[in-house]
């Protein structure tokens, strides 16, 4: 078996008096992508930065394919990528210009690095915006670029800091897709996201962070046996909650007075049972659906039972 590209081990962040970090472990296997999800503040950031070699830890071991983030704390950085949730580019440059820039800083030759930012416009589908100054182009193609600008060394490992924050679904989805296909050609991709969806989609396995510590940690399909059961979503009149046969788990207010509410239960008879119920008391139910939990399940599961806030 080969030796993990990333590995965690008893990680502990202080800022002053505070635990950032309070005792993280994880492993994420070469090629494959590792998400990191958890509300805001859980310790998200400082652990990429950790990772990165911008934190070091107080306590336990960070090993990043091999080397340790402190003692080898150069050698890891000619290995990796990092994007974050805003693009660190020169917007007085074009696309082409700040990915050539890039591969001169990182040691390469003018004509080697006009070369690997040809590269990875084509990779990524620049060429109609690799003559444009970044400051012009939209969010989600200046992302792109910083995407290929975190690719110019070719690293094993590629660190993805809520990379979508803000895109639109095409945007977000279009990025999707590089991933995947930079995990496909062996990349590892340890991503952290707000976007449950996103996690569901890309993440190989799956750490959940709170306050800290780790929650819960498994494939997707591991963390939503956590659940497990169904989950009854229904919308019916913001005046009737108080009639509800049953205490939801979350309740999102709507327009038009209305209110959208889910619960989770132990099967299907149950699911159909709870909606016969609201037929029986009487409750108008625009909108009635009966699925499988989802990450977002889960998320709200954990939050209830850590105490965290997203």
């Amino acid at each position: 078996m080969s030796a993990p590209a990333v590995m965690v081990e008893d990680l502990h962040v202080a800022y002053g008096k505070t635990w950032a970090l309070d005792g993280v472990d994880l492993v994420a296997a070469a090629g494959s992508t590792l998400g990191v999800l958890g509300h805001n503040g859980a310790g998200k950031t400082t652990l990429i930065r950790t990772l990165t070699t911008l934190v070091h830890p107080t306590i336990g071991r960070v090993q990043v394919s091999g080397l340790d983030v402190v003692t080898d704390a150069t050698a890891v950085r000619r290995g990796i990528g990092v994007t974050g949730q805003y693009a660190g580019l020169d917007e007085f440059l074009t696309a082409r210009e700040n990915l050539e820039l890039i591969g001169r800083l990182t040691g390469l030759r003018r004509t080697a690095a006009r070369t690997r930012a040809d590269a990875l416009i084509d990779r990524l589908g620049l060429h109609e915006y690799a003559a444009r100054r970044v400051g012009e182009l939209s969010g989600g193609t200046r992302r792109r670029v910083d995407l290929a600008a975190s690719l110019v060394g070719s690293p094993s490992v590629l660190f993805l800091d809520e990379p979508t924050t803000g895109l639109d679904p095409i945007a977000r989805a279009g990025l999707w897709n590089v991933v995947e296909e930079l995990t496909a050609s062996g990349t590892t991709v340890v991503l952290t996201t707000q976007y449950l969806e996103e996690a569901d989609r890309l993440a190989d396995h799956i750490v959940v962070l709170s306050r800290g510590r780790v929650a819960a940690r498994g494939t997707p399909a591991e963390l939503k046996q956590i659940v497990g059961g169904k989950v009854l979503t229904a919308t019916v009149p913001t005046y009737r909650l108080a009639d509800l046969p049953f205490v939801p788990d979350t309740d999102h207010r709507l327009g038009g007075d209305r209110v959208r509410v889910s619960v989770t239960v132990d099967d299907a008879p149950a699911a159909t049972e709870l909606a016969a119920r609201l037929h029986l008391a009487g409750i108008e139910v625009t909108d009635l659906d009966v699925t499988s939990p989802s990450l977002d399940d889960v998320f709200t599961h954990l939050a209830h039972t850590t105490g965290a806030h997203r």
